[in-house]
């Protein structure tokens, strides 16, 4: 049950990515939350929806797991999908800002430890 929680949990956080990257980037909340000026943003939007598309892929992958049927495949989805989350959370930090590494990569590294630990 933790562990569904835990996928629930970064599920939104990517859908909540989805929209920002899709939907809000030319907005002033999306500019305010990556900090942008609205130059930047416009220059920038194609490239931030197909990245939000990426975390709303993510978003799915994870909701996926958390209800498949058989608890050792969900088990398999969520490794994996929370793998590529780990690894986009650190190439993040690496690429674009540190704080990456704790909005992103750590939830999914708390859930994959949990997952080895089941």
């Amino acid at each position: 049950m933790i562990l569904k929680v835990l996928l629930g949990i970064i599920a939104i956080q990517h859908f909540g990515f989805l929209i920002l990257e899709m939907f809000l980037w030319q907005k002033p909340l999306g500019r305010k939350v990556f900090s942008m000026t609205a130059g930047q943003a416009q220059a920038t939007a194609v490239l931030a929806g197909n990245q939000g598309l990426y975390n709303g892929f993510l978003s799915a992958g994870l909701i996926w797991a958390a209800i498949y049927p058989h608890w050792q495949v969900g088990l398999q989805l969520a490794i994996f999908f929370l793998s590529c989350v780990f690894v986009a959370g650190i190439y993040g930090a690496y690429s674009v800002s540190r704080r990456i590494i704790f909005v992103q990569a750590m939830p999914a590294l708390i859930a994959l430890i949990w997952c080895f630990l089941l």
